[in-house]
């Protein structure tokens, strides 16, 4: 018998490479990635702002330090406002992947703690921010529902993400505070604290049977960034024993990060690290104002976490401009 003829299959055609390359309009990959890092210089400022009062030093360089993070801020919104104005269902294919949902709900955030860098200056702007960011978080909340309802059920997994979008707003009651908006303080932590007492809880199962794959592991800190707030905003109420209780559970979750920090930086720096930021000073603030010895313990914190903050923020801002902040995050184009 004579073998079969073999039939030669042609070659796959692929679209031959534009030339010139395309370039992507202004702004139109502005990665939301950046804005965990924008949250975490914005805190720190606030928290050194905090310190320098408690220590009785002049404010005037912590002021410009606070004026140069306004000024990141606000590049950084009106880039993710262009972005979304190009094409408004960009918002819904950022919200896809995790790094995206992290800084679209960070960006809200940054917000809120914006509004608290304007109350000296503007209490009357800072107001108008303050509700504009809660505005925008709730919105961004019930997106995130709304896709993860739609999303198949493996894919339904509780995230530290969540402490984001879904407990952020207790941020608001930062400034709200800082305006002697006292019960809108306290309608926020209230409301914010059971949901996220459940995250905690169904987060803490979830790590029981399933270990968090090594690029997602820096993920796990934003555990620390709810109690560290809800320990500042109940000292700001006068509530110094739930304020204590708080202090003390995010010494347990910190302690948590730092025996368990070569396996939660296993897979190296990534743009997740920005995660590390907004927690840490958080919490340094947090027992600074808690005052007594304990104060002591936040100052030391703190300056670790001027280290911490500005090394991965300016190694997170140096990939925004060539483009791999966005590629490396999966941001999408408008």
């Amino acid at each position: 018998m004579t073998p079969s003829p073999q039939v030669q299959r042609r070659p796959k055609a692929y679209p031959p490479p534009e030339f010139p390359p395309r370039k992507p309009k202004l702004f139109a990959k502005m990665p939301p990635a950046i804005f965990p890092v924008v949250l975490g210089v914005l805190g720190l400022g606030l928290a050194l702002r905090e310190a320098a009062v408690v220590l009785a030093l002049p404010g005037g360089l912590v002021e410009a330090a606070l004026g140069a993070a306004l000024g990141f801020w606000a590049f950084a919104t009106v880039a993710l406002l262009c972005k979304i104005a190009r094409r408004p269902s960009v918002l819904l294919d950022d919200l896809r992947v995790l790094p995206g949902r992290a800084g679209m709900a960070a960006c809200s955030l940054s917000a809120m703690l914006a509004a608290a860098v304007l109350v000296p200056y503007a209490p009357g702007v800072a107001y108008g921010v303050m509700v504009v960011a809660l505005v925008a978080h709730g919105l961004l909340a019930a997106l995130v529902i709304w896709q993860i309802a739609r999303s198949p059920r493996a894919q339904r997994v509780v995230t530290p993400v969540w402490h984001l979008s879904f407990v952020g707003g207790i941020v608001a009651a930062v400034p709200a505070l800082a305006l002697g908006r006292a019960e809108l303080a306290q309608v926020l932590m209230w409301g914010a604290l059971p949901i996220a007492a459940l995250i905690w809880g169904a987060s803490l199962a979830q790590m029981i049977g399933r270990i968090p794959p090594a690029p997602l592991r820096p993920l796990l800190a934003l555990h620390l960034f709810p109690a560290a707030v809800f320990s500042l905003v109940a000292s700001g109420l006068g509530q110094g024993i739930l304020a204590q209780s708080f202090a003390a559970f995010g010494g347990v979750i910190l302690l948590a990060l730092l025996l368990g920090l070569r396996w939660v930086t296993a897979a190296g720096f990534s743009a997740l690290w920005g995660s590390f930021a907004f927690p840490l000073v958080a919490y340094a603030a947090a027992l600074i104002g808690l005052g007594g010895q304990v104060q002591q313990i936040g100052m030391g914190l703190l300056a670790a976490a001027v280290v911490v903050v500005l090394g991965v923020a300016w190694k997170v801002v140096a990939m925004w401009p060539t483009g791999k902040l966005a590629a490396k995050t999966n941001a999408a184009e408008a």
